[in-house]
C-alpha cells in the first residue's frame, strides 16, 4: 500500500535529519532543555476575560465553566450570546454589512489542550460563526475556510442559513450609502441626517474576543465579528487570523484583540502578547508592549493624527496560565469585561495614550 503524503513528508524529513546527523552538518553542544514557562502553574480559580460587549459572555462561560465543560465549549457558548444579539451591529445575526450590504462574518477559535485552532472568514448566512470554526478545528486537517468554500462546508455540517441584515443594520447601511458622496443619486431625508444613532455607526469597529482558563490550567479562546463596517467585499481583518486576532498557548497564556485589524495582522499582536508573557511580563504589561509596537510600526500619514499618533484603537485581552488577566488599549477611555471566579464586572483598561 502507497505512502499517505503525510506519512511520506514525515519521512523524507526524519531521513534527511538523519543524514544531516551522518554527514556531520549538524554539530556543536546540544541545545540546553528550555526552562520553565513564566506562566506556569495552576490558577487558584477559572477566569474569563473579554471585550466590553461581553458582560453576559463572561458570565455565560464561567457558568460553563463551573459545570466542567471543556475550556473552548465554554468560550463559544458565551459568545454566541453576543452572535445571537440583533443589538450588537459588530457580530454574528445583525452585524453590520460591506459596501454592497452583505454580512460577511469571520472567526477563530483555538483550544490550548489540543494545541489545535479552526477558523473561517467572509462567511455569509450563517449567524454563528464561532461554531463553524470549532467544526473546522475538529473535522478538517485545515485551520482556515473562506467565502462559499466555508458556507459550503457549514451546510454540509447542518448549519442553518438565514438573512442577517436585521432593519436596524439595513437602516445604518442606508444611510451610509446615501451619505457617501454629493456626487451621486443616492438622498436621504433630513430626518435621517439628524439621527445620531446612525450617525454614531459610521466607519466603526467591532468585535468580541473572549479567552478563559480553568482550575486545571488549560486555556482557549474565540474571536468573532462582522468585521469592518461597509468594508470592501472579502476584506480580512484580523479575527480570523490566528496569532493576529487570537492566539492560545497552554503552556503561557491566551490573548485577543479588537479594534483595526490590519495593525493587529502586521504586527502579529496576539502571538506577540503570549510571547511576552511567556518572557515573564503580566498580561497588562505583555498589552501595553504589543500595542506600542503598533504605534511604532504606524507611519502611514493617514493613520496618524495631529501628533503623530494613530488615530484609530486595538485593544488586547489577555489571561495567563495562573488566572492572572488583564488588557490594554492604544487609547484611553476602554473597558473590558471579565470574571474572576466571584463576579462579573467591567474594568478600565489599561493605555497608552489619554484622550483629551
Amino acid at each position: 500500500m502507497g505512502l499517505r503524503r503525510r506519512d511520506f513528508v514525515k519521512a523524507g524529513l526524519a531521513a534527511g535529519a538523519t543524514a544531516l546527523a551522518g554527514s556531520g552538518a549538524i554539530r556543536g553542544t546540544p541545545l540546553p532543555a528550555p526552562a520553565p514557562p513564566a506562566t506556569s502553574g495552576k490558577p487558584v480559580r477559572p477566569v474569563a476575560i473579554c471585550s466590553a460587549n461581553g458582560l453576559a459572555a463572561v458570565e455565560r462561560a464561567m457558568e460553563r465553566l463551573r459545570a466542567g465543560e471543556d475550556t473552548l465549549d465554554a468560550a463559544i457558548a458565551g459568545v454566541n450570546l453576543v452572535e445571537d444579539d440583533p443589538e450588537d451591529i459588530t457580530v454574528g445575526y445583525g452585524g453590520l454589512p460591506n459596501e454592497r450590504g452583505v454580512v460577511q462574518l469571520d472567526s477563530s477559535v483555538m483550544h490550548g489542550p489540543s494545541r489545535n485552532a479552526g477558523a473561517v472568514a467572509s462567511l455569509e448566512n450563517i449567524r454563528h460563526p464561532s461554531r463553524v470554526a470549532q467544526v473546522v478545528m475538529k473535522r478538517t486537517d485545515h485551520v482556515l475556510l473562506v467565502g462559499p468554500g466555508a458556507l459550503e462546508f457549514a451546510r454540509l455540517h447542518g448549519f442553518k442559513e438565514e438573512n442577517l441584515l436585521t432593519e436596524k443594520s439595513r437602516k445604518i447601511f442606508l444611510y451610509w450609502k446615501e451619505t457617501l458622496s454629493g456626487k451621486d443619486d443616492w438622498f436621504t431625508s433630513a430626518e435621517e441626517l439628524e439621527d445620531p444613532d446612525l450617525r454614531k455607526y459610521i466607519r466603526t469597529y467591532g468585535t468580541i474576543n473572549l479567552n478563559v482558563v480553568d482550575t486545571a490550567g488549560d486555556l482557549s479562546g474565540v474571536t468573532t465579528t462582522s468585521g469592518l463596517f461597509f468594508k470592501i467585499p472579502g476584506r480580512v481583518g484580523d479575527s480570523p487570523i490566528i496569532g493576529a486576532g487570537l492566539y492560545v498557548d497552554n503552556d503561557t497564556g491566551a490573548c485577543g484583540a479588537t479594534g483595526r485589524g490590519e495593525a493587529v495582522i502586521l504586527t502579529c499582536g496576539s502571538h506577540s502578547v503570549v510571547t511576552r508573557m511567556a518572557g515573564g511580563e503580566s498580561p497588562e504589561q505583555a498589552c501595553l508592549g504589543a500595542l506600542q509596537k503598533i504605534v511604532d510600526w504606524s507611519q502611514a500619514p493617514a493613520l496618524l493624527d495631529a501628533d503623530g499618533r494613530p488615530n484609530f484603537n486595538v485593544k488586547f485581552y489577555a489571561v495567563n496560565k495562573r488566572g492572572e488577566y488583564g488588557s490594554a488599549a492604544i487609547w484611553s477611555n476602554s473597558r473590558y469585561a471579565v470574571h474572576d471566579g466571584s463576579e462579573a464586572r467591567l474594568r478600565d483598561c489599561a493605555y497608552l495614550f489619554k484622550r483629551a
